[in-house]
């Protein structure tokens, strides 16, 4: 396994040799452990760190978190605790640690425990246990590896449950009978860990989880755990193919008794996964979208505003997702027709889309576009629409003036809410091309004024 471990970026490796300090200073045992694991024998890149210790995970990190210059949260009821690393992060002058990573890197670091459930789907009971007891809480056997990172024995790897050997057969297996029902929220995890890696949910695997599924675990769940695993599903590379696989296997009744993957959204899921690429590819440098909300939105399309406003309070959506969700469904058809006019002002649409947010515009595009995979959508022309959006991106939003409030102030005019609409009305005619040049903004200005 040391093999492994020498394929790190040399940043990645100080990074871990640091933890291995912090270790054998601290008299603890300490392994590399979950996820990064089972990526780092599959090849795959994960910049986030797992970490399990023997004794006291929160005073190892506190530890670490010194040693690093890095912000800390600690979990005390659980005995874990995240580390966050800056971009370019500083460290203690003793270590030659420099940060140049693409991104921020976290570091989960816990004590090593047992868990107990009191009830099917609550929260566990937790206790200090060994590495043993640690790996046999997690959910898959390919999620139950670890690798030490004490010096004594740099790159043991330790595989209790035949972890490596189920993910060299392409295979999701739970580590016992009872565990969909201790935390059913691992029906939601077996799929997407199934279709991001292209493995297998293996016959008795599946089987449990069905079992699970007809018992309704997933409706005595707290539903915001449900939350952050439809989110986690939402945010994959490739969300449409666990979304297609939870309609086969389980359907959505966990979310709104009696949603389902319909032909009708499916086809809308699949326009906007096509938009969404358009926008990434297109605009790289604006801000990035929350696809995951956008494709929530298109999978609960055809429920009626009274359902998904509850469906928001059930989940207890951030103030932010629950505006852009309701303000895409109360959106009325005549904006749609509006927006679909051949000939209309670009003052017009920048009025319409600006304040809009980028996930509602991007659903527009979506749900109205011409054709979707060669089925007309809405029995509408609406190639208008499409050109007005993305003339919207490529050149009216962010637009600006070259006039400013300095300006106003010195032709005389007194600071107020006249001001901005001075500014409304000489941004709508830069809009339509009408003030191209400062001079031509102060001379509308004027006219403004005087007339």
């Amino acid at each position: 396994m040391k093999n492994y471990l020498n394929n790190f970026s040399e940043e990645l490796r100080e990074l871990i040799h640091l933890a291995s300090d912090v270790a054998d200073k601290n008299n603890m045992s300490v392994y590399l452990i979950g996820g990064f694991v089972r990526d780092l024998i599959l090849g795959v890149k994960n910049l986030d760190l797992d970490i399990v210790v023997e004794g006291d995970g929160i005073k190892f990190a506190e530890a670490l978190s010194q040693k690093l210059n890095a912000g800390l949260i600690r979990h005390r009821r659980f005995g874990t605790a995240t580390l966050i690393l800056k971009k370019h992060l500083k460290v203690d002058p003793s270590t030659s640690l420099e940060g140049h990573g693409e991104r921020s890197r976290t570091i989960d670091i816990a004590t090593a425990r047992r868990e107990y459930y009191p009830q099917p789907a609550h929260l566990p009971e937790v206790t200090c246990g060994v590495l043993k007891d640690d790996l046999l809480r997690r959910d898959f056997t390919i999620n139950a590896m670890a690798i030490s990172i004490n010096y004594r024995d740099f790159g043991k790897f330790i595989d209790c449950f035949t972890g490596k050997k189920d993910l060299v057969a392409k295979k999701i297996r739970v580590l016992h009978d009872l565990s969909f029902i201790d935390d059913p929220t691992r029906i939601l995890r077996a799929i997407r860990f199934e279709q991001r890696l292209n493995f297998k949910i293996e016959p008795k695997t599946l089987k449990l989880l069905i079992q699970a599924n007809r018992l309704k675990m997933l409706e005595k769940v707290q539903p915001q755990r449900l939350r952050d695993e439809l989110v986690l599903i939402l945010k994959e590379e490739n969300p449409l193919k666990p979304l297609n696989r939870i309609n086969e296997l389980i359907g959505f009744n966990f979310i709104k008794r009696g949603l389902a993957l319909s032909k009708k959204t499916a086809i809308f899921l699949k326009s906007i996964e096509r938009e969404i690429l358009w926008f990434q590819k297109k605009y790289p440098k604006r801000r990035q979208l929350d696809t995951w909300l956008i494709y929530f939105i298109g999978l609960v399309d055809l429920l009626n505003i009274n359902n998904i406003r509850l469906i928001c309070r059930k989940f207890v959506f951030r103030k932010g997702e629950e505006i852009r969700i309701l303000t895409y469904k109360k959106l009325k058809p005549k904006f749609i027709k509006e927006l679909s006019q051949d000939k209309i002002r670009p003052s017009k649409v920048f009025g319409l889309l600006e304040p809009l947010s980028y996930e509602v515009i991007i659903l527009i595009k979506a749900k109205f576009s011409p054709l979707i995979s060669g089925i007309p959508q809405n029995a509408g022309k609406n190639s208008s629409l499409k050109k007005h959006i993305e003339d919207f991106f490529a050149v009216y939003n962010g637009t600006h003036l070259y006039i400013s409030g300095r300006d106003l102030n010195k032709l005389g005019l007194t600071p107020g809410p006249y001001y901005q609409t001075i500014f409304h009305r000489v941004l709508n005619a830069k809009l339509d091309g009408l003030a191209k040049t400062k001079k031509e903004e102060l001379e509308l200005i004027k006219k403004i004024v005087t007339g």
